[in-house]
């Protein structure tokens, strides 16, 4: 039996419904290890699942999940309606459903179409299963997070003055995907100088010219799991007043991260290690240049729960891998973010990524 959906099945579904449906691809995918779209997932409390597909997808389920139960829409026939019809079918009385996934059209037709079936709604179940990864999930990362960082050494060791901050993007990109990558886990941010300043900015037809730092926030997807790195380099050799600035700001930066990772371990707050961060930066006169949570959870997706910031309620626990990536903007001038991925273990955590991050290892060179 499939041990994920064995875990659903066992996790906080209340106890008297029938079967539980679950929508969004991305929870379908964790949960069967199916790829494709338009398919749903019913799974009874005991265990047992089905899944809601199509005929486009015959060789593929059979390929990414064997065993698995489907039962297969004909040409013409909706999701919605196979879904109704297999409630008949099978004669479920109590469903539970996801909230945060279900469209209101299709409660509509559902109350509508089935109108002796009891709707229970639930939130956040399979989220909260993916928030800890198991051993083949964080195989997966550490080689999207070693993919990342290649790629960035490579692209960063050709960099030239004519080069544009989307040229610089286009060629990490060809390069994660040269290194086995499907993909980028989001869009890159490559911001020259001011542009660095924006957190989510995206890149443009901007040379990199003479500017006195840039910064890449990057990650590249490998088997549908993400990483999430950024590196903020600068310019040697130049003595004044802004130089001074940027390197004063870039070791606060620095300071917090550590600060914040050193907090990180088994039951931690995440509020608390976000404090660790702030409170850094803030007693460095910076806090109010601090404009973001100081961290997230990823793996399939690039932004997952739980997360690090200052209104933050949940705890960290063991296998755990989130983001620390404290960073400061001033506005037409220049920013600064360092970010590293993270594991949580029982003992404290593990950092995944292991590039350079000093001032004087995060250089421009052309």
């Amino acid at each position: 039996m499939n041990p994920r959906i064995q875990k659903l099945a066992c996790s906080s579904i209340p106890g008297d419904v029938d079967a539980i449906l679950v929508v969004d691809e991305t929870n379908v995918r964790y949960l069967t290890g199916f790829t494709g779209d338009s398919s749903w997932l019913v799974v009874r409390p005991d265990g047992q699942a089905v899944l809601l597909s199509d005929g486009r997808y015959d060789a593929q389920l059979a390929n990414e999940c064997p065993g698995l139960p489907t039962v297969i829409r004909p040409p013409g026939q909706g999701i919605n309606e196979l879904f109704t019809q297999f409630i008949r079918d099978e004669k479920l009385g109590k469903v539970a459903f996801q909230a945060d996934h279900v469209l209101v059209a299709s409660m509509k037709s559902w109350t509508t179409d089935l109108p002796d079936v009891t709707w229970v709604e639930t939130s956040g179940l399979v989220e909260e299963l993916r928030q800890i990864k198991d051993a083949d999930e964080l195989a997966i990362i550490r080689r999207a997070v070693d993919i990342s960082q290649k790629a960035f050494l490579k692209i960063t060791s050709e960099l030239t003055a004519d080069q544009t901050e989307a040229e610089i993007y286009y060629r990490l990109e060809a390069e994660m995907r040269s290194l086995g990558a499907e993909g980028v886990a989001f869009h890159p941010i490559v911001g020259v100088e001011p542009n660095g300043a924006l957190p989510h900015y995206r890149p443009a037809d901007v040379k990199l010219g003479d500017c006195q730092s840039l910064l890449i926030d990057w990650g590249s997807k490998v088997d549908g799991y993400c990483s999430d790195l950024t590196r903020t380099i600068q310019r040697p050799g130049r003595n004044s007043p802004a130089a001074t600035r940027f390197s004063d700001a870039y070791q606060h930066v620095l300071d917090a991260q550590l600060a914040a990772i050193a907090k990180i371990g088994d039951g931690v707050q995440c509020i608390e290690v976000d404090r660790a961060a702030r409170g850094s930066l803030e007693d460095a006169g910076l806090g109010d240049a601090f404009k973001h949570g100081l961290g997230h959870s990823f793996g399939l997706q690039i932004h997952e729960d739980p997360r690090m910031g200052p209104s933050s309620t949940g705890h960290l626990k063991a296998g755990m891998v989130v983001t620390v990536e404290p960073g400061v903007y001033f506005d037409g001038d220049f920013g600064i973010r360092i970010e590293d991925d993270i594991l949580v273990t029982e003992n404290g955590c593990e950092v995944l990524s292991d590039l350079a991050k000093g001032l004087d290892d995060c250089r421009i060179l052309l």
